[in-house]
């Protein structure tokens, strides 16, 4: 999921825990897929304003949902300013996997440090919680899903969910425990966590994976929906959607990235 070199140069109160999450299913709304008309550029002045995530106020209580007031609306924007701040998201002129030029670039390996990859659970954490989408494990899709789902279940735990995860192999292992899943038998729904949908293919392999272990996939969460258009007219993440009737959890879209440009003119070409 990674485009060519360019051509030129929060903390939550600890609930009760839960060994699953509950909430009633919120299916998400299309949006039409869309291509950004400008490039920008980005001031590496800015690398030092990303702000850490403020507390979300709502609280999880068993398997309740309950407003205890105001919600902080704006992690997402917040979310963007880190990847800025550790060079995730960078502006230029790149060419992604599918061959379509794109004035920016999002490479979430490079939360590559273990106080980065803390801060990332968070806002995955977040992200999932917001969507109130039920499940009762997490699966990283080897191989950048692996970490993302590990951290992201070390942040739901110190928010008072303590969800299983596990992995798998590229290839069967055959000694020891042999198989393709490390960690936590599959069972239950089960939240695939990756950072981008290109085509969707690795996250319809995990799903038909974990339909093959006997579970039943609750939904996709990623850190970035880049809107980018699939194999038809809708986006990948709209054509994933649709073909498997699962909701699609992103910690930030390209609507947010459009508008936090709109909010910072130092980002603004």
């Amino acid at each position: 999921d990674k485009a060519s070199s360019p051509s030129r140069a929060a903390n939550v109160a600890p609930a009760p825990m839960n060994a699953s999450l509950t909430f009633k299913y919120s299916k998400v709304s299309s949006r039409s897929s869309g291509r950004v008309a400008a490039t920008v550029t980005a001031s590496r002045a800015f690398t030092n304003a990303a702000s850490r995530a403020g507390p979300d106020r709502r609280r999880y209580t068993g398997r309740d949902f309950v407003d205890a007031g105001p919600v902080m609306t704006d992690f997402r924007q917040q979310f963007l300013a880190f990847a800025l701040a550790r060079d995730v998201l960078r502006f230029g002129e790149f060419v992604t996997k599918a061959g379509r030029r794109t004035p920016y670039f999002f490479n979430a390996g490079l939360f590559n440090d273990g106080a980065s990859l803390r801060e990332l659970g968070q806002f995955y954490a977040q992200a999932l919680l917001a969507s109130r989408v039920a499940c009762d494990q997490l699966f990283g899709p080897a191989y950048k899903g692996i970490t993302l789902a590990a951290a992201t279940a070390i942040a739901l735990a110190e928010k008072g969910h303590n969800l299983p995860f596990s992995f798998n192999r590229k290839e069967a292992k055959d000694h020891g425990e042999g198989g393709t899943i490390v960690g936590a038998k599959l069972g239950g729904r089960v939240m695939i966590v990756d950072d981008v949908i290109t085509d969707g293919g690795a996250k319809r392999e995990a799903i038909d994976l974990i339909r093959a272990q006997g579970a039943e996939p609750a939904g996709v969460l990623i850190a970035f929906d880049r809107m980018e258009r699939g194999r038809g007219e809708l986006s990948a993440v709209q054509e994933l959607s649709r073909d498997y009737g699962l909701p699609v959890i992103a910690i930030a879209t390209l609507d947010d990235l459009l508008r936090f440009l709109a909010g910072e003119p130092r980002l603004r070409s």
